[in-house]
C-alpha cells in the first residue's frame, strides 16, 4: 500500500477530507521520526512498538567482485508488533 492509498483509506474510515487525512499521516510520521531520533520508543498498545537499535560494523562481500568489504555501524529502526496485531494478522 502506498502513502496515497493509506491517506485515501484513512480519509474514508475517519470521514475526513484527503487533505486532512494526509496532514494527519504526515504529522504521525514526523512525530514518530522525531521521537525515535531523540532516543525514545513509540508504543501504540495493541499495535506495536517502534524502537531504535545499533547495528555493529560487520564484514560483507561486494556481490559483483566478491571482494571483502567492511559495512559501517549504523542506527536502525525496529518494529515489534503488539499482541492484538499479531493475532489479527496471523490468526
Amino acid at each position: 500500500m502506498s502513502k496515497a492509498e493509506l491517506v485515501e483509506k484513512i480519509a474514508d474510515k475517519a470521514n475526513l477530507t484527503k487533505v486532512d487525512a494526509e496532514r494527519a499521516v504526515n504529522a504521525f510520521i514526523n512525530v514518530v521520526t522525531e521521537t525515535l531520533k531523540s532516543g525514545e520508543d513509540v508504543t501504540l498498545v495493541g499495535f506495536g512498538t517502534f524502537t531504535t537499535g545499533d547495528r555493529a560494523e560487520r564484514q560483507g562481500r561486494n556481490p559483483q567482485t566478491g571482494e571483502a568489504i567492511t559495512i559501517a555501524a549504523k542506527k536502525v529502526v525496529k518494529f515489534k508488533p503488539g499482541k492484538a496485531l499479531k493475532e489479527e494478522v496471523g490468526g
